[in-house]
């Protein structure tokens, strides 16, 4: 999800990546919420660290909580954001799609901030 928001709301020029520390697929709750402000994360694919060129990133968001945070041996800037993970809600789909869109709400209001004091 912050890989679809971020690109969203990036200025021109500003080249977003995302990964994780255990890839998995793009959960179908994730594609849902960002389909319902406008931004289509259908042909997204989870993708690893080992697929980032840690010598070209200027910036890293880590967004772990309860997780294990991955460690990015570059230079780059470093901010963290534990937000919680929505794919570990259970209970009612509706719940779990609360779950993704609350993420999604925090994330678009940071990601926001962020680019807009760039």
């Amino acid at each position: 999800m912050a890989e679809g928001i971020a690109r969203s709301l990036a200025p021109q020029g500003v080249k977003v990546s995302s990964a994780g520390s255990s890839p998995a697929s793009v959960r179908p709750q994730a594609i849902q919420v960002l389909k319902e402000i406008g931004i289509d994360i259908s042909g997204h694919r989870s993708k690893g660290m080992d697929s980032i060129d840690a010598g070209s990133v200027d910036a890293v968001i880590t967004l772990c909580a309860e997780e294990v945070c991955p460690a990015f041996l570059g230079k780059a800037h470093r901010i963290h954001w534990g937000l919680p993970d929505p794919a570990g809600v259970t209970g009612t789909e509706e719940a779990r799609l609360d779950a993704f869109r609350s993420v999604r709400d925090e994330l678009r209001l940071r990601l926001k901030v962020l680019f807009e004091s760039g």
